[in-house]
């Protein structure tokens, strides 16, 4: 799915901002069919946002069910005859949209983005009322998966199997845009390189006509390559490659046959990724991870994007020595991919699968299902397929994603999770031949996951010395190295330890670096690198978290999940120094920030 942009046959208008807004705890809004008129009670809700923390009460935070959002919009005069479309980049979890009094569309799942071709619905210089229903209900059938309670006195309980918090509402940008009727519906391109040259193998897609050219540029605009046809391959001579660090994008522009032709300018990194043995290569060179999970994750905005939250946690991860990052746990906002390709920074891209897991979950009561695989079904899976190809074919033009991550922490050791998984991953790999195709596995020894031998690149959450061998370092240690060994005897691929990590609260020290200080935090972290400075197939370390995050509410979390090496509100701890020294290679310390 394209992404929208003003060229010379396209424009945007941008419907972020003040929406009216109504929250229904009942409800009563479908039944009512409140998109035939203004919103009953409604109040105003910044978009993009999460919506549950910017009322000042407990009840909008905890909201399990439909809420509303609703606005005007004047299509302007110039668009006559043009295609009109209205674009959603987020709904999480599921919405329906109605403009004026008719249905145009709806969505499963909350992070990617859905459109409605409102092309004979519009009144051209005319003002229309745009409503959507907003559903955060997670189920067994739902990707993430949840139950809902009903409590005795009616109130509904979201349960969920993953370990942070579940907002929702309009995230991200909604667009309305137009193309010309006969318009470039798609781009699929994949680059190869060898040696100082590169070939672009590319795939046009256009809804009712053909492709008149296709040129690629270079940044400076000097053209490099031009084919005439909706498919075929572009070769690069002395080639300027993408590559991390060097952010270098070419320009695929596509401009359709006819009188009223469309144009689409498609960013390009020329690079290529594979799999050798237990190096991962980029460019055909050794790559190694460093970097963070991190999370969509701020004060009232919730995972509401905001560039300039954006651009300053980039800064960070310059500033730190990080390149690289994976998107748990779901897809980014695509603007955050944008800046990754213009920087080079290079990302692990996961689908919102996190949570097909009751091993690890704090939520489970008397009478549920035995094991996630009991409880999920066709349906589940099917949304988790779905899923898959909504991200691959969202950023499968990014250069900065070097791989797909198709699940987080699933129940790996259950002979159901075999069957379950088979499917996606050679739906995966069918979707996209060109990524190495991953989950991040927790905390179970290579030999009993049944699954691992199905995917290209090992990826681990451990939490030695944490979660497990709480505060004993030296045996977190041993053990670790141990079983890191045995996947490699085993497996014999690439290893990226995804997860690993403790809670530090901000200015809690200790001499004797107990649990939950800064030098404990400090401490297991350095634990961990010994490790992996002994092993030659650990190509990869992603610390858990780059800074805290909120998660619902629980005994072991004291106001959110406090793994981060940065404070929510990304003031540094002692671990953000310590990893600074070991990536970046610069002395400091919390007294010498700027050393």
């Amino acid at each position: 799915m394209l992404r929208p942009q003003e060229t010379p046959s396209r424009e945007h208008v941008r419907l972020d901002g003040l929406w009216s807004f109504a929250f229904d705890p009942g409800d009563r809004g479908r039944a009512e069919e409140w998109w035939r008129g203004d919103l009953p009670g409604a109040s105003e809700m910044p978009v993009p946002a999460s919506y549950n923390d910017v009322p000042a009460t407990r009840d909008a935070h905890e909201h399990v069910g439909d809420v509303w959002y609703q606005r005007h919009v004047r299509v302007p005069a110039g668009w006559e005859g043009r295609r009109v479309v209205l674009r959603f980049d987020a709904a999480a979890h599921r919405a329906v949209v109605w403009w004026n009094d008719v249905e145009i569309g709806r969505h499963e799942g909350g992070y990617t983005p859905f459109e409605c071709d409102v092309t004979g619905h519009v009144r051209i210089g005319e003002t229309a009322r745009v409503t959507v229903v907003v559903d955060n209900r997670l189920d067994l059938t739902s990707i993430p998966p949840g139950i809902v309670d009903v409590l005795p006195d009616g109130r509904r309980r979201q349960r969920y199997f993953h370990d942070f918090f579940n907002y929702a509402g309009l995230h991200r940008t909604v667009w309305l845009y137009t193309t010309p009727r006969v318009y470039v519906e798609d781009i699929t391109v994949t680059t190869e390189v060898d040696g100082a040259d590169a070939r672009v193998r590319y795939r046009v897609d256009v809804a009712g006509g053909q492709v008149a050219e296709v040129v690629l540029t270079d940044a400076d605009g000097t053209e490099r390559a031009r084919a005439a046809t909706a498919e075929g391959t572009l070769e690069v001579a002395d080639a300027t490659l993408w590559r991390p660090g060097h952010g270098h994008l070419h320009r695929l522009a596509v401009r359709t046959a006819g009188d009223d032709p469309d144009e689409y300018v498609l960013p390009v990194g020329l690079r290529d990724v594979r799999v050798d043995g237990d190096r991962f290569l980029i460019n055909g060179e050794p790559f190694h991870f460093r970097g963070f999970g991190k999370h969509e994750d701020n004060a009232v905005r919730g995972k509401g994007h905001d560039d300039v939250l954006m651009v300053h946690d980039f800064a960070l991860l310059d500033w730190i020595g990080a390149n690289s990052f994976r998107t748990s746990h779901y897809p980014y906002a695509e603007e955050v991919l944008e800046y990754a390709d213009r920087h080079g920074v290079v990302v692990i891209d996961e689908t919102p699968a996190v949570g097909l897991n009751f091993e690890i979950a704090h939520t489970l009561v008397p009478g549920d299902p035995e094991h996630i695989f009991a409880a999920v079904d066709d349906a589940t899976r099917a949304a988790h397929l779905c899923a898959i190809r909504e991200l691959i074919a969202r950023d499968k033009n990014h250069p900065s994603v070097v791989m797909w991550s198709i699940a987080n922490e699933p129940d790996s050791a259950r002979p159901e999770a075999r069957p379950y998984f088979e499917p996606l991953v050679r739906a995966a790999r069918a979707a996209d031949p060109s990524r190495p195709v991953c989950f991040a596995q927790v905390q179970l020894p290579p030999d009993r996951d049944v699954i691992s031998d199905l995917f290209d690149v090992i990826c681990l959450n451990r939490y030695n010395g944490w979660y497990i061998d709480t505060g004993d370092l030296a045996t977190a240690e041993r053990e670790l190295e141990t079983e890191l060994r045995e996947w490699v005897r085993r497996h014999g691929r690439p290893i990226i330890v995804t997860e690993y990590g403790a809670d530090a609260m901000a200015g809690v020290r200790s001499v004797a670096a107990g649990t939950w200080t800064e030098d404990y935090q400090v401490a297991l972290l350095e634990t961990f690198h010994r490790v992996f400075d002994r092993i030659d197939s650990v190509v990869g370390e992603h610390v858990w978290n780059f800074a805290d995050f909120a998660t619902g509410y629980g005994v072991n979390r004291v106001d959110g999940n406090k793994k981060g090496v940065f404070t929510r509100d990304r003031r540094p701890k002692a671990a953000a120094f310590a990893l600074r020294r070991r990536w970046k290679g610069t002395e400091g310390s919390a007294a010498d920030p700027v050393a």
